[in-house]
């Protein structure tokens, strides 16, 4: 008889448990949802954003590889909701710009947009602004583009201590040489200001012209290059050579990252 009644209170802790345990299950599978949804929205913001991005590209007359966007911060529906948006990331690859009648080649510019402002109705539609309250961009030009703009036949540039490295053939009073020598490299608005002021060239005749000759083509090629324009309103501040390319660092405030709808 007490085993009876041992069992008889056993089953409503059982069933009380395996209640428990249904429920937990259920809060679980609608988190997932949940979460599932966050994600499928922040992909539908990622591509509408993308799409405003290749047309503000465009119009600073430049090509790029379709934009790479990702929205940053969880939950993400919370964000649409306020209109607010903690970080967007934007990747352009193979970035093509012009100056002066040639191709200035970025293998790839980076940007993140912080803070960003954009309503439901924006990123839903695709029309309105999108705006950042900072934007910071890096991105890296190759030397093979910044020869062209140096226009000299057979110039090449590089990196080499941390500084701009130059090579080229020279003709010296007939005598064909091989310049080398380094640049100072710093910022002048968006163009890059570049100073030869260190050339050498092994076998160069011991004679005033000579060394004169020298002289004038350091200057020659100590010029200010423009870059080409970057998009989103993005101001060069600082460059540095690197073994890739010439790496240029940007930023901007308050600037749309697409074009008014």
């Amino acid at each position: 008889m007490a085993e009876a009644q041992t069992a008889y209170e056993e089953q409503p802790r059982r069933r009380g448990r395996k209640a428990l345990i249904g429920l937990v299950v259920l809060l679980l599978v609608l988190a997932g949802l949940l979460v599932v949804a966050d994600r499928v929205a922040a992909g539908v913001a990622e591509r509408a954003i993308a799409d405003q991005v290749r047309q503000e590209v465009a119009k600073q007359d430049a090509q790029s590889a379709a934009p790479q966007v990702q929205v940053g911060g969880f939950p993400f529906l919370t964000q649409v909701l306020a209109g607010k948006y903690e970080h967007i990331s934007i990747v352009l690859k193979d970035v093509q710009g012009p100056v002066r009648g040639d191709t200035v080649s970025v293998p790839r510019l980076d940007v993140d947009a912080r803070n960003v402002r954009a309503s439901l109705d924006t990123i839903r539609s695709g029309q309105g602004d999108v705006v950042a309250e900072r934007v910071d961009g890096r991105g890296t030009i190759t030397y093979d583009s910044l020869a062209k703009l140096l226009d000299r036949p057979g110039l090449t540039l590089g990196e080499q201590g941390g500084k701009l490295a130059v090579t080229a053939p020279v003709d010296i009073l007939g005598v064909k040489l091989t310049v080398v020598g380094t640049a100072d490299v710093t910022v002048k608005g968006n163009k890059v200001a570049l100073r030869f002021n260190d050339l050498n060239a092994e076998g160069l005749p011991n004679l005033p012209l000579a060394r004169t000759l020298l002289a004038n083509y350091a200057k020659g090629i100590s010029v200010d290059v423009p870059l080409p324009e970057l998009p989103f309103q993005l101001n060069v501040r600082t460059v540095e050579p690197k073994p890739e390319g010439l790496t240029v660092t940007a930023d901007a405030r308050n600037v749309p990252i697409n074009s008014a709808g």
